[in-house]
């Protein structure tokens, strides 16, 4: 607990200073592999631009800028560097072996979708677009589904804490008990939304 709230100090410091570019590089780092627990974050962030005291908008703008960066290096790393840097150089990044095999089982089974679906899935994240780079996946596709991955993950989070408002924490028990259902359930949930709103409303209000 105690180390939960020293890292929300930190947090705290770096935005009051930095303002949006913390946001930026706290997320980029985040998703490269840095531990820093990034849905927390995300829905920190909410719960603050619920006080007011910054821009829902350009917190998610910023939000998703940092994602998109951070998996994009991690794309390129995995085609310059190839598997023997995330072999070598993973476990410092905590990027361990099992979640390199576990994320390509995954990749072989599911392709692109995996690039959209992984921010979901804890230790995935990480290693995805790595891997993605390492088996030489173009960059069209795979900045289609990694890219738009990154839009839904930081809108529902931030969405999240601004919606919980001051009971914003109520996220942070739930990730620490139930992590992977947690996240896959929200996942699945945003993109029937997504699914919901681009289709079926427009659809309905053409006719």
């Amino acid at each position: 607990m105690k180390a939960r709230y020293t890292t929300m100090d930190m947090w705290n410091d770096l935005i009051s200073q930095y303002g949006y570019i913390a946001i930026f590089f706290l997320l980029t780092l985040g998703v490269i592999g840095l531990p820093i627990p990034d849905e927390v974050l995300m829905t920190y962030l909410g719960y603050i631009t619920s006080t007011g005291k910054m821009s829902y908008l350009l917190t998610v703008l910023f939000g998703v800028a940092g994602s998109i960066v951070g998996i994009t290096i991690s794309y390129i790393l995995g085609i310059k560097l190839g598997e023997p840097f995330i072999r070598k150089y993973g476990p410092k990044f905590f990027i361990k072996e099992k979640a390199v095999k576990r994320t390509k089982l995954l990749f072989h089974k599911h392709g692109a979708y995996m690039l959209f679906a992984c921010y979901f899935i804890p230790g995935v994240r990480h290693v995805a677009a790595y891997l993605a780079g390492i088996t030489g996946y173009k960059y069209r596709p795979f900045a289609l589904f990694a890219y738009s991955g990154a839009v839904v993950w930081v809108l529902v989070f931030v969405t999240l804490g601004n919606r919980l408002g001051s009971h914003w924490e109520i996220i942070f028990s739930f990730i620490s008990r139930y992590t992977k259902i947690m996240l896959i359930i929200l996942g699945i949930g945003a993109i029937i939304a997504i699914l919901y709103y681009f289709f079926f409303k427009r659809m309905k209000s053409s006719t």
